[in-house]
């Protein structure tokens, strides 16, 4: 007879967010920046809170995993696991508290 139990391994995922005093404009900007990026940003401005893969981007899935690490990294975004899928949102409240008018400059150009 063959075992049919199967091991689960649970990993705990950490992601680091930049507390909102140590934010910089030049990683704000370098985020913002790419217009893939940009467009992620623009959806979650309009939205609120999204999963990753709810995105519709011309990108790769490995492209997509980037951009969304380096907008948490910038601390543009804040994402949380929620299962197996990483829920994304806009930091808007810090960042305008630590760039006024930065955000609203930036999804207000085309």
């Amino acid at each position: 007879m063959s075992d049919d139990r199967r091991t689960i391994i649970v990993v705990a995922r950490t992601l680091h967010h930049p507390a909102a005093e140590s934010l910089e404009l030049t990683g704000v900007l370098h985020a913002l920046a790419d217009p893939v990026r940009l467009e992620i940003v623009r959806a979650l401005a309009s939205g609120g809170e999204c999963r990753c893969g709810a995105f519709e981007l011309p990108v790769t899935k490995s492209t997509r995993t980037h951009h969304f690490r380096v907008l948490r990294e910038s601390g543009v975004i804040e994402q949380r696991a929620e299962g197996t899928a990483l829920v994304n949102r806009l930091r808007r409240d810090e960042l305008d508290e630590r760039f006024p008018g930065l955000v609203h400059s930036v999804l207000s150009a085309r």
